[in-house]
């Protein structure tokens, strides 16, 4: 009896022009399947989905919130970038996202009684700084003592959480703030200023859009982004070639944490203007899609940022106007990286169906 078994072979060349689509035909199976799960759970599909991708943003506030909360995410996603090149997969932005939010948060709250020009910039360079010495914790350890980088980096985003919890608890806490678990607000000084009075944009979109335009040059312009991409796609060619790759390693991370700080510093500085508990809706996890979606391209971070932000904004208007909880913009994270993994294997590997008797 001959039996036909399906076996998983790489293609011997994948199609350029396809690995590009990918992120489009992603984007749309998602749609697609979402447009399947509201009718299962009894709603009008067009309905859901105007509800969901339309409607929060048919506003210039709207807009706004839009750019607010695709800012960090661009930014950790173009951090990130550099460690993808490089094969190393830095699971931990959103610990070093927290960690540059206490950095530059506590300069803020030091000086919550000053003002001056230089506060923002100092907290700005704090909170860079703090992110880079948390990311540089994985990467000691990587080049060490051979370490997983997954494994360390996400358990020390747990770590960065509980600090931020004992801090925000504990000696940092509001001394007038009724026993809530927050600091001081920060001074005038240390407030990201706002673009457009009533909305709530800031000038972090400006320092996001620099340093995103900064690594563009850096990835295509200098020997350090040619040494990320021969270590990412050889490392025997970079071992060769004389590449030093434990400094990769360190810079890599470095960027990525500083990158992650930033942004972190930028949202309790910009929208919340104080430290607490709950500063970030795992923005750090969240630009690990981001940065697959935009194909570790810093023009395409841009508009995956957007795309993924949007699904923030989706699930607050869907819980409001259909009463489904907010959690379905993770529900449709998780689809687009789904289908962008699945389409990316399609595009490397095939089936083939093999005689086996």
């Amino acid at each position: 009896m001959i039996n036909f078994l399906p076996s998983v072979v790489s293609r011997s060349q994948s199609s350029k022009l396809m690995s590009l689509f990918v992120p489009i035909i992603a984007v749309i199976l998602t749609l697609m399947t979402g447009s399947i799960i509201f009718s299962l759970m009894g709603f009008n599909p067009i309905f859901a989905l105007h509800t969901f991708f339309i409607s929060p943003i048919s506003s210039a506030y709207g807009i706004s919130e839009l750019l607010v909360k695709a800012t960090p995410l661009a930014l950790i996603a173009i951090g990130l970038a550099f460690c993808f090149k490089n094969n190393l997969y830095n699971i931990g932005a959103e610990g070093q996202l927290t960690m540059g939010a206490i950095f530059g948060g506590g300069v803020g709250i030091f000086f919550h009684d000053t003002n001056g020009f230089w506060l923002l910039p100092l907290m700005i360079i704090a909170g860079a700084i703090g992110g880079a010495l948390w990311g540089l914790i994985p990467a000691l350890l990587k080049t060490k003592f051979n370490t997983n980088e997954i494994l360390t980096s996400l358990m020390l985003v747990y770590v960065a959480l509980l600090i931020l919890d004992y801090l925000v608890v504990g000696p940092w806490k509001d001394p007038q703030g009724y026993s809530f678990p927050k600091t001081r607000s920060f001074s005038d000084s240390g407030r990201m200023p706002l673009l457009f009075s009533g909305l709530r944009i800031h000038f972090g979109l400006f320092i996001t859009l620099f340093l995103i335009f900064f690594s563009w040059f850096i990835f295509t312009k200098t020997i350090f982004g040619f040494q990320l991409k021969v270590s990412g796609f050889s490392p025997s060619a970079a071992r060769y070639a004389g590449f030093n790759q434990n400094r990769l390693v360190y810079l890599a991370f470095a960027i990525c944490g500083s990158f992650a700080g930033i942004a972190g510093l930028a949202e309790v500085s910009g929208p919340i203007g104080l430290l607490y508990r709950d500063i970030s809706p795992n923005y750090g996890f969240t630009a690990i899609i981001v940065a697959f979606l935009g194909r570790l391209h810093p023009i395409g971070i841009i508009f995956a940022s957007l795309v993924i932000a949007l699904t923030y904004l989706g699930a607050e208007d869907a819980q409001l106007f259909m009463q489904i909880p907010a959690a379905v913009g993770f529900v449709f994270q998780g689809l687009v990286l789904f289908y962008l993994l699945g389409a990316d294997f399609l595009v490397n590997y095939k089936l083939e169906f093999r005689k086996n008797k």
